[in-house]
């Protein structure tokens, strides 16, 4: 599916405008933009005031927080430009990452209710009469692997669960399993169809090149002139590749008013030699194998002979690597040698093979050894196993602490692991 320049324009324009005519009114020295909301036409009325305080913005003490978002009232959609994976298939649309409710000092909560974990997304959506919502995820909320229901679940899960507003309380009784994951669904529509992130690009002479360079003031001074505020920028190497549309909120996330701010703090983006690359591909392809040394089909690079893996979170960051035996750490990765086997590689460190044995990953001299793929997103190559580059953990190493690592993203802390070459 190859949508035409100017597609979200075309379609949207009344979300758009909604966002493109800010009001100059600001409160004291925040920065709140005051008098722009999305049009308040969802599906479910959450039965609260339109008139109440804004989120991060009180003056007295919240005691209803089913119509007040706390402690996460700094809300992030985020967008990814992906150059791999079905999202090729996109090449005048970002995708939909998520939408996170970070707490008003920038510190955030995750996986806040796992009585609320569900495995069925697409199943609730459809039960819940919902077609148009699936299609558009199935269109834009893509997983790089094409597991695209993992990747819903554990938006939900992770980030979803912890909105305050969509707690079970707050869903009128007898309502059907599932039903505050579809609010919370239809609302990251509505919000992703209001941030037309390539044409707003495009109308800035922004478009993707295989041989242009731009600074980071000429990207964001491009997108503040189309929305009125300005996004935080993520970038693996100098691609970019995620963006970060930061809002307070005025009522619930159901139906309340999203109020769009300049970003509290900036990306991961250099100052200036960013490059924005075309989407190219077809998309078909989930992942990609490759021999050491090899440049795997349809995917730049190749897997290092020698190499650390590292691990990348899903909100872009780097948090540690992985050590000899296989375990997740905070400390200094370790180095990995690729060997190639069939149609993919086999791994080792110091303490002997790799491999992965009852879902854990793991390495040792008397370790089966396994083997692996690798896929490509942006500029970073990733490793996979059964075509999928999704590694988890029951926590974040910290110290010298070192965390067992499972493949899939059962467990609560979900990664990729990056290669870098040693």
């Amino acid at each position: 599916m190859v949508l035409p320049v100017g597609y979200f324009t075309a379609m949207l324009s009344s979300w758009t405008s909604a966002l493109s005519l800010l009001a100059v009114a600001r409160s004291g020295t925040s920065g709140l933009d005051l008098d722009v909301s999305l049009p308040r036409i969802f599906p479910r009325a959450s039965s609260c005031p339109i008139s109440g305080q804004v989120s991060c913005h009180n003056t007295t003490t919240q005691g209803d927080l089913c119509c007040f978002e706390s402690p996460g009232g700094l809300l992030l959609q985020t967008q990814f430009w992906d150059t791999s994976g079905p999202g090729v298939n996109l090449p005048s649309s970002w995708t939909v990452h998520g939408l996170w409710p970070d707490n008003c000092d920038g510190t955030f909560t995750q996986n806040c209710d796992p009585s609320r974990d569900y495995t069925d997304i697409a199943s609730i959506i459809q039960n819940a009469g919902q077609t148009e919502l699936l299609s558009f995820m199935n269109t834009f909320w893509l997983n790089i692997n094409g597991q695209n229901e993992q990747f819903w679940e554990h938006e939900w899960s992770t980030h979803g669960t912890c909105y305050s507003t969509l707690q079970l309380q707050c869903i009128p009784s007898g309502s059907p399993r599932g039903t505050d994951a579809v609010d919370f669904f239809l609302t990251v529509e509505k919000l992703f169809k209001s941030l037309p992130t390539f044409d707003w690009l495009s109308q800035g002479g922004i478009t993707p090149s295989s041989s242009r360079t731009f600074t980071l003031s000429e990207i964001t001074s491009a997108l503040k002139s189309a929305s009125g505020v300005t996004p935080a920028l993520d970038c693996q190497g100098t691609a970019i590749n995620q963006i970060s549309w930061y809002f307070n909120l005025k009522g619930s996330i159901i139906d309340g008013t999203f109020i769009p701010i300049d970003a509290p703090k900036k990306g991961s983006c250099a100052t200036s030699g960013l490059t924005y690359p075309p989407k190219s591909g077809s998309g078909g392809g989930t992942s990609t194998s490759t021999s050491p040394g090899g440049s795997p089909t349809g995917a730049p690079g190749s897997v290092p002979v020698k190499s650390t893996l590292t691990a990348l979170m899903s909100n872009g960051g780097i948090q540690g690597g992985v050590l000899t035996s296989g375990t997740w750490s905070a400390q200094t990765p370790a180095t990995f040698t690729a060997t190639s086997s069939g149609s993919g590689f086999t791994l080792s460190t110091q303490k002997g093979s790799c491999g992965v044995s009852g879902g854990q990953f793991q390495c040792g001299s008397s370790v089966t050894a396994s083997t692996f793929g690798s896929a490509t997103s942006g500029s970073n190559l990733f490793l996979t196993f059964d075509n999928s580059s999704a590694f988890s953990a029951d926590s974040v190493p910290s110290g010298t602490t070192q965390v067992p690592i499972f493949t899939g993203s059962s467990k609560s802390q979900v990664f990729s692991l990056a290669f870098n070459a040693a």
